[in-house]
């Protein structure tokens, strides 16, 4: 079932987002907390009563410290930026982040959204989720280092307006 995210399903979150911590940023309760209340998209995937994947996307003008989402707030006036989105291990592969980003890009067509914006770790490397935004139709708008040139990011946007990305042929479906 997908659905909205609550305050209920914070520990299931917290718990998917440290299995995985080491492709993503580190997250406490009280940060997804004020990440959750300021949230343009905040959906999990539940199966069996179980939280098993989460997208939490935020519009531009969101008081928010990530260096990437800045990045994009310093570029592009109008934009979704997904700030993490986690499928479980056993889950993968089987459409549920697809799932997720339908429900984003269908806000953004909602709201004329002209970008939906992520970043994925080119250093260390993030194969998979690299692999999954290009089949989205997600390219790179810039690279940024991070913790000292310790890390690198790819900065991804995908292009709502153009309409002819997988996801659009998804929404018509």
């Amino acid at each position: 079932m997908l659905r909205d995210a609550s305050p209920a399903d914070f520990p299931a979150i917290l718990a998917l987002n440290e299995a995985f911590v080491a492709v993503l940023s580190p997250l406490d309760g009280a940060r997804l907390a004020r990440l959750h209340a300021q949230a343009a998209l905040h959906r999990v995937i539940e199966s069996a009563g179980k939280v098993e994947a989460f997208l939490l996307a935020f519009r531009e003008g969101a008081d928010y410290d990530s260096p990437n989402y800045r990045w994009f707030a310093q570029r592009y006036p109008r934009f979704l930026y997904v700030d993490r989105i986690v499928v479980a291990g056993d889950m993968q592969a089987s459409g549920a982040g697809r799932r997720l980003y339908r429900e984003l890009h269908a806000l953004a067509v909602r709201d004329a959204v002209p970008l939906i914006t992520c970043e994925f770790d080119i250093e260390p490397a993030n194969p998979a989720s690299e692999r999954f935004h290009a089949r989205l139709g997600f390219l790179e708008v810039g690279r940024q280092q991070l913790h000292g040139g310790r890390k690198t990011v790819s900065l991804q946007a995908l292009d709502v307006v153009a309409g002819h990305t997988p996801l659009a042929k998804l929404d018509a479906d």
